[in-house]
């Protein structure tokens, strides 16, 4: 079901339209859009050649606004589909005043028509949603067709870090990573009852430990 758009929503869209580049793109055929780059101009928006992190699902920015804060030395690019969503994100980033921070409204399949390859330092899953019925798993984030894509942008020693409540998700995660040349480290299946440090709660984590769900997270690389 479609989120019902927000009251103001356009109003708010525009006032933090310098945090906000959507790349909504008119074909559907999201190969015609690899075709046809239209490639991100970094170095204009966020003025520097710092190295780029990628958080894929942004939500309403808590985790992005967050690392942002606390690693100036890096650029970060949040990535969310749902405008309305996104909106809220934009305007924690502007509120706290922050300059490495950046938010794309597009579906993650469209990423290499705007960013270039071996671009990606770092990208962040957290909270994906799992589809878990097995007709839709095209659709998660870790399914090969999209692993294709991160293999493209990521630099060399570059990293995706997963967070989920969803233990079929993740059992399907480290399988289909495994499967695609990744090396998988720092494997938990209980996070907040690990040694782990500088984990930064999102919205949806902060409910499921509220729930005493377990929060599983992984690190792969290429």
């Amino acid at each position: 079901m479609r989120m019902r758009k927000k009251k103001n929503l356009d109003s708010r869209l525009e006032a933090v339209s310098e945090y906000l580049t959507d790349c909504e793109y008119a074909d559907l055929n999201f190969q015609n859009a690899r075709a046809n780059r239209q490639l991100l101009d970094l170095k204009a928006i966020y003025g520097n050649d710092n190295p780029l992190v990628l958080e894929i699902g942004c939500g309403k920015g808590t985790f992005a606004c967050t690392y942002a804060a606390e690693h100036p030395e890096i650029n970060l690019l949040a990535v969310e589909m749902e405008a309305n969503v996104l909106v809220s994100a934009c305007e924690k980033a502007k509120e706290a005043g922050l300059k490495n921070i950046h938010f794309m409204r597009c579906n993650a399949q469209y990423l290499p028509a705007y960013l270039a390859e071996n671009s990606v330092e770092a990208i962040f899953l957290n909270f994906s949603c799992p589809y878990p019925k097995n007709t839709y798993a095209n659709h998660r984030l870790t399914h090969k067709a999209f692993l294709d894509i991160y293999k493209e942008l990521m630099t060399e020693g570059a990293v995706i870090c997963q967070k989920t409540d969803n233990q079929k998700f993740f059992e399907f995660s480290i399988e289909s990573l495994s499967q695609n040349g990744f090396k998988l480290s720092n494997i938990s299946l209980d996070l907040h009852n690990s040694d782990f440090e500088g984990n930064i709660i999102t919205e949806y984590e902060q409910r499921f430990i509220d729930e005493g769900k377990p929060i599983y997270r992984l690190e792969a690389r290429i």
